[in-house]
């Protein structure tokens, strides 16, 4: 594993790491799609929610590391991405919501720690507004909940190099391989108008939260990840050092220190709750 792939150069020419073998790897048929999912190890269980246009795959560097840590890891991918299918209803963060909680009642997860990039961490924090008895917790890495926090489109050659990927992964994984600018205009377009949250919403959301940003992030405005931090009780507000919207790409030891800290203190609390 290279120690810092800071401008993608290797994510572009390789993807992420290899994940390791599951222990369980399937689909789960749900409301016009085929929903994929993987699951590794024992323990505690995370699920990790892989960004817009991408695919579980992009989280090769974080499995071995929450294995390690003693979690059961869960991917999935998002409805219509990598190995998932859709149906021709326009893509939103509820319907993938849902999806997740369909593969959480496959593998009969009563609960479970989520960890969520850009598309995934709306997903995430979705569960945790509607559904906070599934939801141990959430890392909401790099993400808005409402049009408003998305900065101007600038683009560069990191975005590039990843969105280049993207097509390369997007044409060997999908069961519809020569669709993929249909499948950005339509994901791109749940991205311009959704999520719309205000802070009354957030307010409602009662798991512990880390708002985590990359310090350099192309796409969302920090003061909006701010506003997030303070709209949702008693949540952490994390900035990532030297990296950008793609910091579990660019540095993964950096990033995956910040995850199991995060989930190591969902234990510490849940522990403190016991002996009260």
């Amino acid at each position: 594993m290279e120690t810092h792939d800071d401008e993608l150069i290797h994510f572009e020419a390789h993807g992420a790491a290899p994940l390791p073998p599951a222990t369980i790897e399937s689909h789960v048929e749900r409301d016009g799609a085929r929903i994929w999912y993987s699951s590794y190890g024992a323990g505690p269980a995370v699920i990790l929610l892989h960004g817009g246009l991408g695919h579980s795959g992009n989280w090769g560097y974080q499995v071995p590391a929450l294995l390690r840590s003693g979690r059961r890891v869960v991917l999935i991918d998002s409805r219509g991405h990598g190995r998932s299918s859709r149906d021709a209803r326009p893509y939103s963060y509820e319907l993938m919501a849902a999806d997740v909680l369909a593969v959480m009642d496959e593998l009969r997860l009563d609960k479970a720690a989520i960890v969520g990039w850009s598309d995934g961490a709306c997903i995430a924090l979705i569960l945790a507004m509607t559904l906070p008895s599934r939801v141990e917790g959430v890392f909401f890495f790099a993400c808005n909940m409402d049009p408003s926090g998305t900065l101007e489109f600038h683009p560069t050659p990191v975005i590039d190099r990843c969105f280049s990927r993207h097509a390369a992964d997007y044409a060997a994984l999908s069961a519809t391989p020569d669709d993929f600018h249909p499948f950005v205009e339509a994901v791109g377009l749940m991205m311009r108008t959704e999520p719309n949250y205000d802070a009354a919403d957030l307010g409602l959301i009662h798991v512990p939260v880390a708002i985590v940003l990359g310090e350099h992030d192309e796409f969302i405005k920090p003061d909006h990840a701010e506003y997030l931090a303070r709209s949702i009780p008693d949540a952490q507000m994390i900035y990532l050092h030297g990296v950008s919207h793609f910091a579990p790409l660019q540095r993964p030891a950096e990033f995956n220190a910040a995850v199991v800290n995060f989930l190591d203190g969902i234990g510490t609390r849940k522990n403190e709750g016991l002996r009260r």
